[in-house]
């Protein structure tokens, strides 16, 4: 028996397979390029089933059919030394075979009866939250991060999961202090960078947050393809709310688009800022293209919904019509056959978005519209953080402004240019509305809202 770093007890007489554990767990937790280490341990003791088992959630982070059966192995020689370990290790080898079958549900269940026992054992809290945010379980990420702090106070690990979690639950003064804090005990925390600038995006502090991500930007390089390029695509969106299209397109070429094109968060960053990018009016040329080439060539697998929906969008946009069409129907055909606690995200939020997605493609707003409308209140279920499933919200307001189905839209515009007040773009919303409705008055008054803050941008 060992102990690994955080002095939990790991099956296994080897200390080539505990360090090979404690490396991939930092990596891991720290978003870096050199989580595959666990491979190392793997051989190293074979019977070690903490490393198996970890092995098996490099696997399932591919987030597809081929990671799931990458993962079966793992899984199996892991089983058959499980007599032999910890209850702890027992408790993971449940919740990943539980993650691998598609049950998140219970995968989650099983990491908070570890989290209740073992408190320390952050790896387990990090898979849970990963769970509980697909699941769209914002108060639960919240909770389970209160819960297990004491044990890891000193990790800026933990205060950055904390922070996220803040975030989510719209608790952004504490959640920028947390982040603030977590970078305060190590500069290199790209998660808690992650955090602080939804932060400053949510209250409008654009310039803020360029500045805040630009001056952490040097630290990113060792980072996995995700968490790099996904600290770039907030500074992306920054720049886009400050109506600066240029400086995204320029981050998509050169920091977004082109790290790991097979990776699925690669695909969902690329997707997201294309599709917000031509809601906006801007013509990306020929980059839908290359994104739907492999998108095109993964094996439909609907593994996530929030994943399907950003695959759709890549294939409607750079694909031919067959390929999308095709793609819509299996998703169609497949929603229903959900495992029964996420049925009700597949079948009344995935489906309404992915109908909504299609008629937007093809010029069809009224009914975009209805449809978007229609999914907005089981929003959060889908997965994908309040940032990302932003870009739902703001196709409804588009397709509903070009429909002129204008119910319900004045509070959510208002209170979006409340919010943040400094983004140009709120405010031309709100005096497209009011035109609309014939008040001109107030349509004028929130246009020169708007050329005055594009003009600021220019200073």
């Amino acid at each position: 028996m060992q102990k690994d770093a955080r002095g939990n007890d790991v099956t296994t007489d080897n200390p080539a397979a505990v360090s090979a554990i404690n490396r991939m767990i930092e990596q891991w937790l720290g978003y870096g390029q050199s989580a595959s280490v666990i491979f190392e341990g793997v051989a190293a003791d074979p019977r070690c089933v903490m490393a198996q088992v970890l092995g098996a959630v490099l696997n399932l982070f591919l987030e597809s059919a081929a990671g799931r059966r990458a993962a079966r192995p793992f899984l199996a020689r892991a089983r058959q030394q499980v007599e032999k370990a910890t209850r702890r290790e027992q408790l993971w080898l449940l919740a990943v075979e539980a993650w691998a079958k598609g049950d998140t549900d219970l995968a989650i269940r099983l990491h908070l009866d570890i989290a209740a026992h073992w408190p320390g054992d952050l790896a387990s809290v990090k898979l849970c939250q990963h769970h509980q945010f697909n699941q769209g379980d914002a108060a639960g990420m919240l909770a389970l991060s209160e819960a297990t702090l004491p044990a890891s106070r000193d990790d800026p690990h933990a205060h950055g999961m904390r922070a996220f979690a803040l975030v989510e639950n719209h608790r952004l003064r504490e959640a920028e202090a947390a982040g603030r804090h977590a970078v305060d005990l190590r500069r290199r925390e790209p998660w808690a960078h992650h955090a602080v600038a939804h932060v400053l995006a949510a209250e409008g502090r654009i310039d803020e947050g360029i500045d805040w991500l630009e001056s952490h930007a040097d630290s990113w390089d060792d980072c996995n393809s995700f968490m790099l390029t996904h600290n770039w695509w907030h500074l992306a969106l920054m720049h886009l709310d400050r109506d600066d299209a240029g400086a995204a397109l320029a981050l998509y070429d050169t920091r977004i688009w082109g790290v790991w094109k097979d990776c699925a968060q690669d695909q969902v960053n690329a997707a997201a800022l294309l599709w917000r990018l031509e809601t906006r009016g801007v013509n990306v040329g020929h980059r839908w293209h290359d994104l739907a080439r492999h998108v095109a060539a993964r094996e439909i697998d609907h593994i996530e919904p929030f994943l399907d929906l950003h695959y759709l969008m890549a294939l409607l946009r750079g694909a031919g019509p067959a390929q999308a069409e095709r793609f819509l129907a299996s998703l169609t055909a497949q929603a229903p056959l959900a495992k029964r606690h996420r049925q009700r995200d597949w079948t009344g939020v995935a489906l309404p978005l992915a109908a909504g997605l299609a008629a937007r493609a093809r010029g069809d707003h009224g009914t975009a519209a209805a449809a978007f409308a229609a999914a907005l209140p089981g929003l959060a279920r889908i997965g994908g953080s309040n940032a990302q499933r932003d870009l739902f919200i703001e196709c409804w307001i588009d397709s509903a402004l070009r429909a002129g189905a204008t119910a319900g839209l004045a509070p959510v515009l208002a209170e979006r240019a409340r919010r943040r007040p400094t983004v140009a773009r709120h405010f031309r919303d709100l005096a497209h509305l009011a035109r609309i409705e014939g008040a001109i008055p107030r349509a004028i008054d929130a246009e020169h809202r708007a050329e005055a803050l594009a003009r600021s941008y220019a200073v």
